[in-house]
C-alpha cells in the first residue's frame, strides 16, 4: 500500500476542513494517533491505554514492553481487532440468500411457516395459519430472514454490506452481532405490537434501519461530517411512510434499538464497558419481550 510521507498525511483534506486518513486518502477524520499524531479513520483506529493507535504504531510496540495497551488492539468500542473485519457480515448476506433460495425452491408453504403472523385467527375459525399469539415466537427471528422478491433482497443486503462492513470494524463481531439481531428483534416486536395480527410481514429492514442509526451514532462520535446519514436517513424515512405494502413499524423500531444500543456501545465509560454495553442489550432485549407478552395478552 502507498503511503503518504508524515509531513504530507492530511494534507489532502479540503483547507480549513478535517484531514484525511493517512492509510485511506479521501477519508475524512478528526481522530489522529495518539503516539505519532498521524490521522487515522474507524477502520484503522486501534484502542489504546489512553486514546487510539495506528496500525504501525501497534506492530512497532509489539513486543516492546513499553506500550502494554499497543499489544492488545481493541476496537473503538472495546472488541477485539479480527483479520477480516467484515466476516459477521458476510455471513448475515449469506444467511439471507441461503434462505431466500430455499423459499424459492420450496414455495409459498415455507415462506407462511416463517414469516411474522401475530394471530392468523378469526373469531369463529382458523384461518389456516398460527402466529406469534400461538407460541410460535420463532417468527420474529426467522421473518428477519425473508425476502419474498428480488429487488426486495437487492436493497437489504447493499444496506447491510454498506453499512455492516464499517460497523463491524469499528464496534466488533460481537458486539456488531448483538446490535444486527436486536434490532431486527425490536423491528418484529413493534411489528406485532401495532400491526393487524393477520397481516404477515417479512424482511431484515428492520436490522439494517438499526445499523443506519447505529452509523449516525457512530460519525457523531468520531465527529464526521453528518450530512450524508442524515440525508440518508431521511430519504429512507420518506420511503418508509410513503410506499406502499412497507412495515414502517419494523424499520421505526429497528432504527430507535439500532440508535439506543449504539449510544451505549460508543459512549460507555472505559471503566464500565462491558457493564453499559451489555446491560443497554439486555434492556432492549427486556423491552421486546415485554412487547411480545403483553400484545399477547390482548390477543388470547
Amino acid at each position: 500500500m502507498d503511503q503518504q510521507p508524515p509531513e504530507d498525511q492530511g494534507r489532502s483534506a479540503a483547507a480549513g476542513g478535517p484531514p484525511s486518513c493517512y492509510r485511506h486518502p479521501g477519508r475524512e477524520t478528526g481522530i489522529r494517533c495518539t503516539r505519532c499524531e498521524r490521522p487515522i479513520c474507524t477502520d484503522c483506529m486501534i484502542e489504546a491505554s489512553v486514546g487510539f493507535h495506528c496500525p504501525e504504531c501497534v506492530r512497532k510496540g509489539s513486543g516492546t514492553g513499553h506500550h502494554p495497551a499497543a499489544t492488545r488492539p481493541r476496537t473503538l468500542a472495546g472488541g477485539r481487532i479480527a483479520s477480516d473485519p467484515r466476516l459477521i457480515t458476510k455471513i448475515l448476506i449469506g444467511i439471507n440468500l441461503a434462505v431466500f433460495l430455499a423459499v424459492s425452491v420450496a414455495g409459498r408453504d415455507l415462506l407462511e411457516d416463517l414469516l411474522l403472523f401475530g394471530r392468523a385467527y378469526t373469531d369463529d375459525q382458523a384461518a389456516g395459519l398460527e402466529g406469534v399469539a400461538e407460541g410460535q415466537w420463532y417468527r420474529l427471528v426467522t421473518s428477519m430472514f425473508l425476502h419474498e422478491e428480488v429487488l426486495h433482497i437487492a436493497f437489504n443486503m447493499l444496506g447491510l454490506w454498506w453499512l455492516g462492513g464499517p460497523l463491524e470494524a469499528a464496534l466488533g463481531r460481537a458486539r456488531y452481532l448483538a446490535l444486527y439481531l436486536l434490532s431486527g428483534l425490536a423491528g418484529s416486536a413493534l411489528t406485532y405490537w401495532i400491526t393487524d395480527p393477520g397481516q404477515g410481514t417479512l424482511g431484515a429492514s428492520g436490522a439494517v434501519f438499526g445499523l443506519l442509526g447505529a452509523t449516525a451514532v457512530l460519525m457523531r462520535r468520531m465527529n464526521y461530517d453528518m450530512r450524508p446519514v442524515i440525508a440518508l436517513l431521511v430519504i429512507n424515512l420518506i420511503f418508509t411512510f410513503t410506499w406502499s405494502g412497507i412495515a414502517w413499524q419494523a424499520h421505526v423500531g429497528g432504527l430507535v434499538a439500532g440508535a439506543l444500543i449504539a449510544i451505549a456501545m460508543v459512549h460507555a465509560p472505559r471503566e464500565r464497558r462491558n457493564l453499559v454495553q451489555y446491560g443497554a442489550c439486555v434492556l432492549v432485549f427486556l423491552a421486546v419481550v415485554a412487547i411480545v407478552v403483553g400484545r399477547t395478552a390482548v390477543l388470547t
